[in-house]
């Protein structure tokens, strides 16, 4: 594995933990959203990540063809990438208070399907994810530095 492999595959993982703590990001900022435009209350999103192809990874002889392949059956080593969004399709939670406006007849009130622990616990975990990344990266810059010191 090169150097400029090691960094390819660390900066796929930068992004992809990157878009995960954005997704994160916006389903707590929605944990109360009781109706949205299409009347339903906000549903929980999370990421869905895939092997990267080792010959559609970024400065190989490629045709880029980033097609839809089952988690875990890419070749080891060669990155990740996010081939979707989705929605959870749990449950909306119930809430009782018959004052609030999108309550039903029995006072009860649709609530987003966000646990906002379980939302930071995840968050935490693309952060640490993150750094794991960046340290990564340096590591394999530091290697490349001492690999060059050797010919002086």
């Amino acid at each position: 594995m090169s150097a400029f492999q090691s960094f390819r595959i660390s900066a796929s993982g930068l992004t992809a933990e990157r878009l995960r703590m954005d997704v994160i990001s916006n389903n707590l900022a929605n944990a109360n959203t009781t109706r949205t435009e299409d009347g339903e209350p906000y549903r929980r999103q999370f990421p869905v990540f895939a092997p990267l192809e080792e010959s559609a990874a970024p400065g190989r002889n490629s045709q880029h063809s980033f097609g839809v392949k089952a988690a875990g059956s890419g070749p080891v080593g060669s990155g990740v990438r996010v081939v979707g969004i989705e929605e959870d399709t749990g449950p909306p939670r119930l809430k009782y208070d018959p004052e609030h406006p999108d309550a039903n007849a029995e006072g009860y009130v649709e609530m987003p399907n966000v646990h906002v622990v379980k939302e930071m616990v995840d968050l935490i975990g693309a952060a640490r994810a993150y750094e794991a990344n960046i340290t990564a990266i340096n590591s394999a810059k530091s290697m490349a530095q001492k690999a060059l010191e050797i010919g002086r």
